[in-house]
């Protein structure tokens, strides 16, 4: 990493420091569209915002996403990742999706150039629950800059994921 990235990570660091004690830890292995691994840990919270739609959450994620490269080229961003949550009848699978933002330290993955650290996040995901208190699940999140900037690089991540619910 390079040195400017060192006071960008301390940022991102005291962004997840303020999560709510009431969230619940995420963490997902996955891989890049680049074949570059993945690693994110996030802390997220459900709310039923809908009392006519009890089978409806809002989901509310933030967390760091790590996306360690070649000869030096990691890359670390800060996700905060809103979805929507479906549950079926039964309660213990589920589908959502969601649109959100991340802030990346470096505005390069490996051969894509981003162009800026800016990115949003279009993530699709499913899963079972494992009792009361985690579940499994799987989700492909995409990153680009909508156009705001050229070149406009994007990729994708591919992952597995366990959340612990407390």
């Amino acid at each position: 990493m390079s040195p400017r990235v060192v006071p960008r990570t301390i940022l991102i660091l005291g962004a997840l420091a303020t999560a709510q004690a009431s969230a619940a830890p995420n963490i997902e292995l996955g891989i890049t569209s680049e074949s570059t691994p993945a690693l994110s840990v996030t802390f997220d919270t459900l709310l039923g915002l809908f009392p006519r739609y009890p089978a409806i959450d809002l989901r509310l994620a933030t967390g760091l996403l790590w996306l360690p490269g070649d000869h030096y080229q990691d890359n670390l961003a800060w996700r905060l990742t809103p979805a929507l949550r479906y549950g079926f009848a039964d309660g213990r699978a589920y589908v959502e999706a969601g649109v959100g933002g991340a802030l990346f330290v470096e505005t390069r993955l490996e051969e894509r150039d981003l162009s800026t650290a800016f990115q949003f996040e279009d993530r699709l995901a499913a899963g079972i629950r494992l009792g009361r208190e985690s579940e499994l699940g799987i989700s492909a999140s995409h990153y680009s800059n909508a156009g705001l900037d050229l070149p406009n690089d994007g990729f994708e991540v591919y992952s597995l994921s366990y959340r612990l619910a407390l």
